[in-house]
């Protein structure tokens, strides 16, 4: 699958809006892939109108990155009037919330630019799947675009890409050599990298401090074989507070949290985790989860993410005998 096969199907459609969607509390992959995809596309179909939706809105970071970009974003896009609907970095439309039903139940082509597995929930209603789980980020993905419409992105655009690129990275900690070769073409493109990338850069606030300290206090070890798998709860920040029980020593760790009677679940590993024992977390961890909860989970080998229905010591208790049962079969 291409960006011509979009294109494509936008031309048959006769496509006059496209409604591009990304998950929940949006990160600048998200983001970033949305606009400069928007942007690319209006670039070549200057009368489609596209429109940016993140509902429930988007991360803090994200925020932090508006006043540098010109991203307009919308918690509720206009997915009724839509004629084609774009999900990017979103591999299943539970991610979407309040807008899953309204997607699953609408007639417009669902298209799915992604880096994480796909989905199989995602694959069945998805008229066109453009995944790459070797891609740093979905910003890579749609930088490729510009490759195959033999354009180049302009300033503001490959500093987005580049944005995304870097934090989906860790700051091209996990950028492959692809990646690096995307990341200078970018600057060539004239990304001040030195500028940019403290951009990505936020002080902690007070709460997100609270967070990751009260789940270092309520974290459970259990030893598998060589390796530590800490789980915890927190009522917010649990990617964050999962990322801090990972920097104390875990190979593995897992945070829920609870609002009501939806229960979400962040799920972290080391490299060293992944590479020895080959558990994936988003296909052999987070999507069995999130099926066992009602719900979905999904996301890479090494950061993975749930959201489903129960009560947080079930989901916890479910997500270590998965980790068990892979474990012990090797």
């Amino acid at each position: 699958m291409s960006f011509n096969q979009i294109i494509k199907t936008l031309d048959e459609l006769d496509a006059r809006l496209v409604v591009l969607l990304c998950h929940h509390n949006a990160d600048p992959d998200a983001i970033c892939s949305s606009y400069v995809f928007a942007s690319l596309l209006k670039r070549l179909k200057p009368h489609v109108e596209v429109e940016i939706g993140a509902p429930q809105g988007i991360s803090r970071l994200s925020k932090h990155l508006l006043q540098f970009l010109p991203i307009n974003v919308k918690v509720e896009p206009n997915v009724e009037k839509a004629d084609v609907m774009v999900l990017l970095d979103t591999n299943t439309i539970q991610q979407l919330n309040n807008l899953a039903e309204k997607i699953k139940n609408s007639k417009a082509p669902i298209i799915v630019i992604d880096h994480h597995a796909t989905h199989p929930e995602t694959e069945k209603i998805a008229h066109i799947c453009i995944t790459n789980e070797d891609a740093s980020s979905t910003c890579e993905i749609v930088y490729t675009f510009f490759k195959e419409m033999n354009t180049k992105p302009d300033k503001d655009e490959a500093k987005a890409l580049f944005l995304g690129i870097a934090f989906d990275t860790r700051h091209f900690v996990l950028a492959n050599s692809s990646t690096l070769k995307a990341i200078a073409e970018l600057i060539d493109a004239g990304v001040n990298a030195q500028e940019t990338l403290p951009l990505l850069s936020l002080p902690m606030d007070f709460s997100e401090r609270v967070a990751r300290l009260k789940a270092s206090r309520r974290a459970r070890l259990f030893k598998i074989r060589d390796w530590i798998i800490a789980l915890s709860h927190v009522s917010a920040y649990q990617a964050s507070a999962a990322r801090a029980l990972m920097e104390l020593g875990a190979h593995v760790a897992v945070v829920a949290g609870q609002k009501n009677e939806s229960i979400e679940i962040s799920l972290r590993c080391t490299r060293e985790f992944h590479n020895k024992t080959g558990v994936h977390l988003g296909k052999d961890i987070a999507k069995p989860l999130g099926e066992f909860l009602h719900g979905m989970g999904g996301g890479h080998a090494s950061a993975a993410g749930v959201n489903g229905f129960g009560d947080i010591e079930s989901g916890l208790k479910r997500c270590l005998r998965l980790l068990k049962e892979k474990l012990s079969n090797q």
